[in-house]
């Protein structure tokens, strides 16, 4: 456990004790518990993608564990004017204690964390989000006390969301039904990936076209934004192809009565979510949106402070 890379690279028991650990972190924090485990450790947080929620859940983290943040965006460093990831990783292995990258290709986080010394957090790629999903994961287990026996729905793009969740549902024994339109499934490795790591905790992947087939009967249904960074130019025709998988009223109401609705944000009401659902009682957006904070604690005091779990 060098590095967070992906979910798919940890036991279930590794992502399970990531979890516990930010429970308590979550707890102790709210009852004015000061830690000290990061302290005299610097984080690097290297963003060619910017973001609201990964910024200051890191920067505050790394702060409240005793450490400091350091905040690197594209123009800082040379990276961007065409230094190579070998000795990029090879310097900053000399100042810092650990880097969080937030970036486009997910080639460049392997890179990074294979040139450098220090542990290496996938903040995001165009192919996974990891931590969102742990935050996630942290966000079930509070309101629903468990995660064997649910059904996870999914509904929209089969993107970086899609992919770390069919990881992240497998490696805790969660089924997950993921409604993709046809040519926008997800990553067919991502699939068969996630369907060894169920050989372990029995869970069950279903892969589908029909929206009413993945929520019918859901604990916890999910969607994100149909149109990522980047993909600015692809709105109108997006917007026109997504638009059955939009979590309406209505369509949320073939979820189990007592389901949560999630959202990783930031969220476009009116197109992937009607304002209904996510506004209403029981979305737990924010609670997933401050979770970010304490499983990202999880994850910098295992790997940069060393703690066994």
């Amino acid at each position: 456990m060098k590095d967070l890379i992906s979910l798919h690279d940890y036991t279930p028991q590794q992502v399970e004790a990531l979890i516990t650990l930010a429970l308590k972190l979550k707890a102790q924090q709210k009852a004015g518990v000061e830690h000290h485990i990061l302290k005299g450790k610097t984080l690097g947080m290297i963003f060619t993608k910017s973001s609201t929620r990964t910024r200051v859940s890191f920067e505050v983290g790394i702060n409240q564990l005793g450490g400091a943040g350091l905040f690197l965006s594209a123009g800082d460093i040379q990276l961007g004017r065409g230094e190579s990831i070998y000795d990029t990783a090879n310097v900053l292995s000399r100042y810092l204690d650990g880097i969080m990258i937030r970036t486009f290709a997910h080639q460049d986080v392997v890179d990074l964390a294979k040139y450098a010394s220090i542990p290496i957090i996938n903040g995001l790629t165009d192919l996974l989000h990891p931590c969102q999903v742990l935050a996630d994961l942290q966000t079930i287990y509070e309101h629903k006390g468990k995660f064997k026996g649910l059904k996870f729905a999914y509904l929209g793009d089969g993107n970086n969301m899609a992919h770390s969740l069919l990881y992240g549902c497998m490696k805790v024994g969660m089924d997950i039904a993921v409604a993709t339109p046809a040519d926008y499934a997800c990553d067919a490795e991502i699939v068969d990936n996630a369907k060894s790591d169920a050989k372990e905790t029995g869970a069950k992947i279903t892969i589908t076209t029909d929206p009413l087939e993945a929520i019918s009967g859901a604990d916890v249904v999910c969607t994100d934004t149909w149109v990522s960074m980047g993909q600015e130019a692809e709105k109108a025709e997006r917007v026109k192809i997504f638009a059955p998988y939009q979590i309406t009223g209505e369509l949320f109401k073939k979820a189990d009565g007592q389901a949560i609705f999630m959202h990783c944000l930031p969220a476009y009401r009116g197109y992937e979510v009607s304002e209904d659902v996510i506004d209403g009682p029981q979305s737990v957006i924010f609670d997933e949106a401050e979770n970010r904070l304490h499983a990202q604690k999880a994850v910098m005091a295992t790997l940069m402070g060393r703690i066994e779990i």
